[in-house]
This record gives C-alpha cells, structure tokens and sequence, in this order.
C-alpha cells in the first residue's frame, strides 16, 4: 500500500521556484529520510505534505489531497512536527499534548478517558511525565521538541513528518526519540518522512533516503546508494569519507582539508 504519493510537485514563493518536478512514492509503514543542503526544499516540501502550502503537481497523503480535504481530515492523517514550534502561552506540558488528540473528539465534545490515557502513555514513552504541570513556555529546546513530538504521536496519524527532530537534542535523547519513533513505526505501521541534516543518523534509522538539491530530487535509494562521498561533495560542498562495515548502516565522516604539512 503506498502511503504518499506526488507527481510533479513544484512551489514557487517570491516568484522563485523552491521545488520543481518532485516526484515521490512511500510505501505504507516506511522511514524516508529527506536529506539535503539548507535551503534545497526539505522542510518545503514536509509542509506540502502537510497541507500547509499549496503546490503544483498531485499529492496524496495517507489517502488524502492536502488540496481539497479538510483540515479535520488531514489531521487525522498527518501529522507534522515543526523545526519551530509555536507554543501558546499559559499552556501546560500536558495541554499541549492533548491538542494533539483534538482530530479524535468529536465536534463539541471534550477529551475522554482514552485520549487522557494517550496522552499520559506518550508522555511517560518520551520521559516528560515529570514535566506534564509545567509551563511548555518554560522549557529547555530541547524539552519542547520531545514535547511537540509528543503532541505529533498523540493525534495517531498514519503518516508522521518529522523537521530536524533531533536538533535541538543531546545525544542521549537523540537516540531515545529516534529509537521511540523506529518502534512506533512497528507497532503502529506509521509511515515516517523526516527531514534530518545528520546523515549518519539519517542512514541509521531510514529504510530509503532522498537527497534534495536546489528544490530537486538528485537521488533516491537505500543509505547505500545515496551517501557516496563523490555524492555529498557535489551537492554538500563538503569532503567527506564513507564508512562502510558489514551488516551497518554508513557512516560518513568530515575530512579535514591538509593544513599544509603541519
């Protein structure tokens, strides 16, 4: 079953075209990594899927057409966690969690036992229970992206977009979200599209990745095919070696540029 689908999808802002001709099939349950250089269509392209931009071309998300559902209907087909939050003031950890279950109660109605116990289940999965009283306001960055995470599971979409989940994380939670996200993924058979800028991770935790430069794709395959050091440095600017163990997901490491013998 295929999750998402577009075909020559472009968006142009300003009267400058910010993507041009994608076209991207995701099958239902995969991890797709969108890679790229800042400014190649990553998060551009996450907000089209979102319903959030409008675009040439066609697109289907979790069997719906961000152009013509409603916004009820795509929220409970997708969900979006942004690179920049906004977070209304006065709103607690776990208020702002429970927005999330909002495509879920029915219209004029309030949140039930089983939306409090999603909620409290998402909280306790990415470690926030402690947090659930507190102010979002008044967490660190990278407390309120786990919660914004959190708000993004609790609507239970099938289709998860990601923006830089792991950005403003330590190394210990990038793992855990990573991880947390993999085993949903499983469990729930949510189809993941993140837009990540560490490649290693990317490779670690994507079953295919798609490398976007100046709005287009450039490449799409496996971690494998994609990350080659010719590749990166091309597209990135930047030298780079691969590495390759069996059985491993590559890793890619920056090369210093020789300092003149010293």
């Amino acid at each position: 079953m295929t999750a998402v689908r577009c075909r020559a999808v472009g968006v142009t802002r300003g009267g400058r075209g910010v993507l041009a001709d994608v076209d991207l099939t995701v099958g239902e349950g995969e991890w797709v990594a969108l890679v790229g250089p800042n400014g190649a269509g990553k998060t551009t392209l996450l907000h089209v899927l979102a319903g959030l931009l409008d675009a040439t071309g066609t697109v289907d998300v979790g069997g719906e057409d961000p152009a013509r559902a409603s916004r009820r209907a795509m929220a409970r087909a997708v969900a979006l966690m942004p690179q920049r939050p906004v977070v209304p003031d006065g709103v607690t950890v776990a208020e702002l969690v429970m927005l999330g279950r909002t495509p879920r109660i029915p219209r004029f109605g309030t949140e039930g036992a089983s939306d409090r116990a999603a909620v409290d289940d998402v909280l306790e999965q990415l470690d926030l229970t402690p947090f659930a009283d507190r102010h979002a306001t008044d967490l660190s960055g990278g407390e309120l992206q786990r919660v914004v995470l959190a708000r993004a599971l609790a609507q239970e979409p099938r289709v998860l977009l990601l923006d830089e989940p792991t950005s403003a994380l330590d190394l210990g939670h990038q793992q855990q979200v990573l991880e947390l996200v993999d085993h949903l993924r499983g469990e729930r058979e949510v189809t993941v599209l993140a837009a990540m800028h560490d490649l290693t991770a990317a490779a670690q935790y994507s079953d295919r990745m798609v490398l976007l430069d100046q709005g287009r794709v450039v490449a799409d395959g496996t971690p494998a095919h994609v990350l080659t050091a010719e590749r990166i440095g091309a597209v990135y600017g930047a030298r780079v070696e691969i590495v390759r163990r069996p059985g491993e997901a590559p890793a890619v490491l920056p090369v210093r540029h020789d300092r003149g013998g010293s």
